[in-house]
């Protein structure tokens, strides 16, 4: 298989990264909603410790993800961890009543998807575990 531009390679990185990085800016740009929201999604304290860690978390790890070599899988490590994690928490819908439980479980299995997309794009990266 011939290999891909690079440029097209890290445009495949960035449209990964897209969702983090909004996510990231917007929390940034309204602290107090994302505060309000690690706190409704996960009860956890102080929210504002989180929300600040969520955020260094998107925008760190997409920085890193749109670097390269050992960055970009450290990057793609980072960010598939969260979204892991996150999934749990927010979207449990084994947890969830009938009527919110399939949305959950669409969106449950569409961050399961990028969490694919993310080791793939660490696998190509070849980069290797530090």
């Amino acid at each position: 298989m011939p290999a891909l531009p690079p440029v097209l390679l890290w445009l495949a990185r960035l449209a990964l990264a897209s969702p983090f990085l909004f996510s990231g800016i917007t929390k940034a740009l309204d602290f107090a909603g994302a505060t309000g929201e690690v706190r409704a999604l996960t009860g956890l304290e102080p929210a504002g410790v989180f929300a600040a860690a969520v955020i260094a978390v998107q925008l760190g790890g997409s920085a890193l993800l749109l670097a390269r070599g050992r960055a970009v899988w450290l990057g793609a490590a980072l960010l598939a961890g969260f979204t892991l994690a996150a999934t749990l928490v927010a979207h449990d819908f084994w947890n969830k009543p009938a009527g919110t439980a399939l949305r959950d479980a669409t969106t449950f299995l569409e961050h399961v998807g990028l969490i694919a997309g993310l080791a793939l794009a660490a696998y190509l990266s070849g980069g290797r575990r530090p």
